[in-house]
């Protein structure tokens, strides 16, 4: 006896939420570690260098990753767009994971010298290929499983993807930052990340391409060069999703990276103490991302996102204010402030920035807009904030330095606007009444070569 078609798109929309979000917790979770390590570790182990131009080293290779993601988004955007999104998202599950692996067994400066930092540069730009190409497919698999009335909520459970990862890797990190921690046990969350790969791969594989592009595939219409095409058509809309991005990406670097060298090296706080305070205000966002985004649903993208804006602009000073307090409630506050500031922003905002690029130009033109925010603000974010430090020995400019982003923001989200659900008839396939057709092509779509 058949599963009747209401049943069945449930069914198979739940499947690609869980898997898009599993996949995506697990890239986050490798990419916030090194995050982590490069805040606590990296510095003296392959730069030989424990003072501040150490910790700086190990930023720039964290920028290096972040220069790498809209490459990363320009390869699988193509492949999305062009395959689908289901085989782009197992393929950067697997250069991301075996990358983030591999870390895990570096040998450090004291045993091979210069070549430590090289090596662990590359793997770092391999991390970043491959969470560039995941955002966009990761998104879009989940979303366009959706109906137009719920977007920001199908949307947003990839998101809650990254504070999943950041929990979990700096649970993790906290496990294991005993008195061996700089020794061997920073490798242990990298090499285990090995059993999530094989724990997403299954997953992913699992999932039907989702509708909206099944049927561009189904019907020939699948763009022959999706990059081209978005920066002849749509390049405006690309840069109003990186400069959208700026008051999110920056500010939440600062709180969740940055933080842990100055808390340490310039409060004298325990390690320990920030990871657990990061684990809570993490943990907290797994709530408030889909919150928001479901949120945006009901009182549109950019009301809830541009109120997330102004927030974090006010709130440049406050933070910093609460951490100096050197108390741990205070502190715990700022962070998590900080954080649900940005959850805000975060939680609708892959459906703000997916929903100004037709279904064929989806992965790329998103993909792209959103990963060039990670040169223009996250990646450069701990290095700027490290150097006017340094430069100032106080954080008033790193303040006006999240007041600046926030005003970029602002200016770029008013000049964002949705398609029109006409411009776009593939969309039209991720609504409940499309039925057994819609599902139809998904399953002949993974059999038509293209």
């Amino acid at each position: 006896m058949s599963t009747p078609p209401v049943t069945s798109r449930r069914t198979l929309k739940r499947r690609a939420v869980v898997a898009s979000t599993v996949g995506t917790t697990i890239e986050w979770y490798d990419f916030f570690l090194y995050n982590t390590a490069a805040a606590l570790v990296f510095g003296p182990l392959f730069f030989n260098n424990n003072a501040a131009g150490g910790v700086l080293l190990a930023f720039s290779t964290q920028f290096v990753g972040f220069a790498a993601r809209p490459i990363g988004a320009a390869i699988f955007g193509h492949y999305g767009d062009r395959i689908g999104r289901k085989y782009s998202l197992v393929a950067t599950l697997l250069l991301m994971g075996g990358a983030t692996v591999l870390i895990g067994f570096l040998p450090t400066y004291e045993t091979i010298g210069i070549a430590a930092p090289i090596l662990l540069t590359l793997l770092r730009v391999l991390q970043g290929i491959g969470v560039g190409g995941e955002w966009g497919g990761s998104v879009l698999m989940s979303m366009e499983w959706g109906t137009r009335k719920q977007r920001g909520l199908m949307a947003a459970w990839p998101q809650a993807g990254v504070p999943i990862g950041l929990a979990l890797g700096t649970a993790v990190v906290y496990f294991f930052s005993g008195p061996e921690f700089l020794a061997w046990g920073w490798r242990v969350p990298f090499i285990a990340s090995i059993v999530l790969i094989g724990i997403g791969l299954w997953v992913r594989l699992t999932v039907l391409e989702s509708p909206a592009f099944a049927q561009i595939k189904t019907s020939g219409k699948v763009a022959k060069l999706p990059l081209a095409e978005t920066l002849k058509t749509q390049w405006r809309d690309v840069l109003k999703a990186m400069f959208v991005r700026t008051a999110e990406q920056a500010p939440f670097y600062i709180f969740t990276s940055f933080v842990l060298a100055y808390g340490t090296k310039e409060l004298d706080l325990e390690r320990s103490d920030l990871l657990l305070y990061l684990i809570i205000a993490a943990s907290i966002g797994i709530i408030s991302v889909p919150f928001f985004g479901w949120l945006s649903d009901v009182l549109g993208r950019r009301l809830v996102y541009g109120v997330g804006v102004v927030l974090t602009g006010l709130y440049a000073f406050p933070y910093f204010a609460l951490l100096n307090t050197k108390t741990g409630s205070l502190i715990l506050l700022g962070i998590i402030l900080g954080l649900v500031f940005h959850d805000m922003m975060y939680g609708p905002q892959a459906a703000l920035i997916s929903e100004s690029f037709g279904t064929g130009i989806r992965y790329t033109g998103a993909g792209l807009g959103y990963q060039l925010a990670s040169i223009t603000a996250g990646g450069p974010a701990p290095l700027i904030a490290t150097a006017i430090l340094a430069g100032t020995g106080t954080t008033t400019w790193i303040s006006i330095y999240i007041i600046i982003c926030a005003v970029i923001s602002m200016a770029a989200l008013l000049m964002m606007h949705p398609r029109p659900p006409e411009a776009d008839e593939a969309d039209f396939a991720s609504e409940d009444h499309a039925g057994e057709e819609a599902i139809a092509d998904a399953a002949r779509s993974e059999r038509t070569p293209t």
